[in-house]
């Protein structure tokens, strides 16, 4: 029994087995769901309350052994068996089409003494397959109540309330697995030794050949030894290969198939959407079909908003008094949050159509389709989750590394992400591609979204050249192999994700806001005074932008940047940026505001119309494609920066990243506008 008034149970099962989604109805918690393994990389905690009592949900990695291969695997065995003391018992979580594979954790954790809930989830997908389950069989082959749910549909979620409220917790009688003859005897010195009272435990920690659950740095197996004993991995397999041998005994008398079942829309769809060829010509086609999106079906709600902050500008700039305060809100504040929120439509629109290929199920394809693309480079199949990832924030990218299991693959993974275009730089591509390309069309599809979708190829293309050359570099740990289980199609949750969406959107507006917020009245102050201009002040006042102080600072480094096409003010922009990628376009709309006495009119006219001394554009082809450019290869922000130390415990190839992304920028940049100019 629990001191603790509140009850915990961990949530557990393989990937890709709705573990998420019923996380989801349980604790009515927005935490994502996807069709590929290792969407959760870290444990996460939610809350319920039913008839008075107070459970907390603890949703683990998904995985498909005790014996952790990747981190976050590592993850789910170190808590499972460290933290037993601390949980009322363990919902199992599996999925009706693959019953043999989750079978083989579920037996895992049964012999290790814990209390189970046992969930099959996702049946109806099963008969649509002419696959019977005879749950009363099933049930008491394992020795354990099962509950049926549906989690999208909601249904089973109060029955496994139920079953916790009434701690229906099931602690196996005996252990599913007989430890063979030959080890008998040293199983039981070492559970002497170590004071185990459970056989199985002792048997892992010598399969293991480590300690349980130990979760080892990057940094750390990079540089560790090469020679490792390969008399555990021995053992697992035969443990693996003795259970799944009494699965299939349990599951011969349980499950039944009608003979000459008609092909399903998965089969047929997959045809295509996974052939060699084809395959990468309708992903191609679905990005174009985005990327369009975003500027088309964007078009209108960016407008009003921009409108609403142009009149928001100049009603703050009439009716707030003279002075300080008024130039600081309407010049600084209003135009610089206005800058960012403008763009939170593209930013929905791209996330929606992520979040709906997710949900459908065919990101899994991607993954499979990008395997044999990326093997070249040095990565795997799996690393095309944080590189997608990345294209709406590098951070939850670079953690979703853990689930790749060959360290090496992980770590270049973790070093080229940050080149994926994120949400945050989507303004700044945005508004320069507004600025710099014309509005005609090319077979129907805008000249701006072929653009865009350029940027994104890029970032893609420069990831895996940089992986291609790193590789070189990185200790090798042997050749590995992408083994996964395609989902079958789904209708996505369009609801629910625009749900998703609307939350993403808004910590966006909100996250960026707080930054802008600061960031523009830094600006303002820099700006509103400047060096004294006569004997009895100690600085001036309200004085001309090209007189203050932040003009004197961004002069200062126009030397710096002369070379790559920009002015002082771009200079400051992206300064600004290294904060977050966002604030370029929040610190350029408030530059712009504070030099124009034309409130109303739009932040991407004033950019368009800005001339320098001799009379050229600021804002010419060159300088924005030298922008772009600059932006596709230069290192994210501070908190990518932050992310990547993190999980590899090495500030040398931190500081590496920074300065080879850094430097390749300059230098793109630089050659780009030169010959462009």
């Amino acid at each position: 029994m629990q001191e603790n008034k509140k009850k915990q149970v961990l949530l557990v099962g393989n990937p890709n087995v709705g573990k998420s989604t019923v996380f989801n109805a349980l604790c009515n918690k927005k935490q994502k769901t996807g069709n590929y393994a290792g969407v959760t990389v870290a444990s996460h905690s939610g809350n319920y309350s039913y008839k008075n009592e107070e459970v907390e949900v603890v949703d683990l990695p998904g995985s498909y052994s005790v014996y952790p291969s990747s981190e976050d695997e590592a993850i789910f065995s170190k808590f499972l068996i460290d933290e037993q003391k601390n949980y009322a018992g363990v919902i199992y979580i599996l999925e009706a089409l693959s019953l043999k594979r989750g079978l083989l954790l579920f037996q895992q954790i049964q012999d290790l003494g814990v209390p189970m809930i046992l969930v099959v989830n996702q049946i109806d997908q099963a008969e649509r397959r002419g696959i019977t389950i005879d749950i009363q069989k099933f049930s008491d082959a394992l020795g354990i109540k099962i509950i049926q749910t549906n989690a999208k549909e909601q249904l089973g979620i109060e029955e496994i309330k139920e079953a916790v409220l009434t701690n229906n917790f099931v602690k196996a009688d005996k252990s599913s697995f007989e430890t063979p003859n030959e080890h008998k005897d040293f199983i039981q010195k070492i559970a002497a030794h170590k004071g185990i009272d459970n056989e199985y435990k002792a048997w892992m920690s010598l399969s293991l050949g480590s300690d349980l659950g130990r979760i080892e740095s990057i940094h750390d197996k990079l540089n560790g030894p090469d020679s490792k004993s390969l008399v555990p991995k021995r053992l697992q397999v035969q443990e693996t290969v003795r259970r799944y041998q009494n699965v299939d005994k349990i599951l011969a008398d349980v499950i039944s198939k009608k003979p000459q079942f008609k092909e399903l829309l998965t089969e047929k769809l997959d045809k295509i959407l996974v052939h060699k060829f084809w395959g990468y010509v309708v992903f191609l086609m679905i990005l174009l079909i985005i990327f369009q999106s975003v500027f088309f079906l964007a078009e209108y709600p960016m407008n009003w908003i921009d409108d609403f902050f142009s009149w928001l500008t100049a009603f703050t700039a009439e009716h707030l008094p003279e002075g300080p305060v008024n130039s600081l809100i309407s010049n600084g504040i209003v135009p610089g949050i206005g800058g960012i929120v403008v763009f939170a439509p593209q930013i929905g629109i791209l996330l929606y159509f992520l979040y709906l290929l997710e949900d459908s199920g065919y990101m899994a394809r991607v993954v499979f389709l990008m395997d044999r693309l990326l093997r070249p480079f040095g990565l795997n199949g799996k690393s095309i989750v944080p590189l997608v990832s990345g294209t709406a924030c590098a951070i939850p990218a670079v953690i979703s590394t853990r689930n790749i299991e060959n360290v090496r693959e992980r770590f270049l993974t973790i070093l080229v992400t940050p080149f994926m275009t994120c949400s945050a730089r989507l303004p700044v591509y945005s508004i320069i591609i507004g600025l710099i390309i014309s509005e005609g069309t090319f077979l129907g599809i805008k000249y701006k979204a072929l653009v865009l979708m350029g940027m994104y190829l890029l970032g893609f293309l420069v990831a895996l050249f940089s992986a291609a050359i790193l590789k070189r570099f990185i200790k090798n740990e042997g050749k590995t192999y992408l083994v996964m289980d395609l989902p079958t199609y789904k209708k996505p949750l369009f609801g629910y994700d625009l749900k998703m969406v609307l939350g993403k959107v808004w910590d966006f507006v909100t996250g960026a806001g707080k930054i802008i917020f600061v960031v523009s009245i830094i600006i303002w102050f820099l700006s509103y005074f400047g060096p004294k201009q006569k004997p009895d002040q100690f600085v001036a006042a309200d004085v001309e932008l090209d007189h203050s102080y932040l003009a004197k600072m961004g002069k200062g480094i126009e030397p710096l940047i002369e070379p790559l096409g920009y002015d002082w003010k771009m200079g400051v922009g992206i300064l600004t940026s290294f904060v977050a990628r966002e604030v370029f376009v929040g610190t350029m709309s408030t530059l712009y505001s504070l030099e124009d006495d034309a409130p109303e009119v739009k932040v991407i006219d004033k950019m368009r119309r800005d001339v320098k001394p001799n009379g050229d554009k600021v804002f010419s082809f060159a300088t924005g494609i030298s922008v772009l450019l600059f932006y596709a290869f230069a290192m994210q922000c501070v908190s990518t920066l932050a992310v990547v130390y993190r999980e590899t415990k090495s500030w040398k190839w931190t500081g590496f990243q920074v300065a080879m992304m850094t430097g390749l920028a300059y230098f793109v940049s630089l050659i780009a506008y030169q010959i462009l100019k």
